[in-house]
């Protein structure tokens, strides 16, 4: 397996705690994915309708699923020159402020049907042979790498980007769980850190910083709902 030290190819120094390295983290999140498409009962429930409204449990997976196999490919492509911030990412995408019937959300779902139509057992292939081809591509990538995100015609540094797929990752693994009634497996902190905050600095542009301190500390003051979507 190629070597993913923070060290290989930045030349930044692994001591420094201001070194950042996802890269290993998306390998850990996309164990995590292939732990959760491998189920029994998610191959059971492939056509029932999820939790989620609109989405059957076959789309949903097969829309977690893609996160890996799309980073491959994008992480494959050629750099870009357009780099935002992952946060002005979500102010800009489509998704995030449009209705569930809007054509985006619907274009989302559409895919995760098509890629459900073959079977659990093709989406849980693609998944695996996209982890058994990830070290190699990941381990190729500097920490300035610009990648291109084709839909949206902007781009984003590699570990904002990859942050963004872990989110995906970590949200709709927590779906599938709700929707089969299984407790998800754990995810290690450098997974669950990087997302963790992500939303919480979504949350707090949506809701502001009083209504999520609450939420997080003080159950008699909280808000009913806190989303960063």
């Amino acid at each position: 397996m190629p070597d993913l030290d923070p060290t290989a190819p930045d030349g930044t120094d692994a001591t420094d705690a201001t070194v950042r390295d996802l890269r290993p983290a998306f390998l850990a999140a996309t164990d995590h994915v292939i732990a959760i498409v491998s189920r029994d009962d998610v191959a059971a429930a492939w056509h029932r309708p999820s939790a989620l409204p609109e989405w059957s449990v076959g789309g949903l997976v097969a829309h977690l699923a893609s996160q890996p196999v799309t980073a491959l490919a994008l992480l494959r492509a050629e750099p870009a020159t357009q780099v935002i911030t992952l946060d002005e990412h979500y102010a800009r995408s489509a998704w995030v402020s449009v209705g569930l019937d809007d054509d985006v959300n619907v274009a989302i779902r559409s895919g995760g049907d098509e890629q459900a139509e073959a079977g659990r057992d093709a989406v849980l292939a693609r998944v695996v042979a996209a982890r058994a081809e990830l070290p190699e591509v990941l381990a190729e990538q500097r920490a300035d790498r610009a990648v291109l995100i084709p839909w949206t015609g902007w781009a984003l540094r590699r570990d904002e980007f990859l942050t963004g797929r872990m989110m995906e990752v970590v949200v709709h693994g927590e779906d599938v769980a709700a929707s089969l009634g299984f407790e998800s497996p754990a995810l290690p902190e450098e997974v669950l850190g990087p997302v963790m905050a992500l939303l919480t600095r979504l949350s707090v542009r949506r809701h502001g910083q009083g209504a999520v301190v609450s939420a997080l500390s003080r159950a008699e003051r909280a808000p009913r709902t806190i989303s960063a979507f």
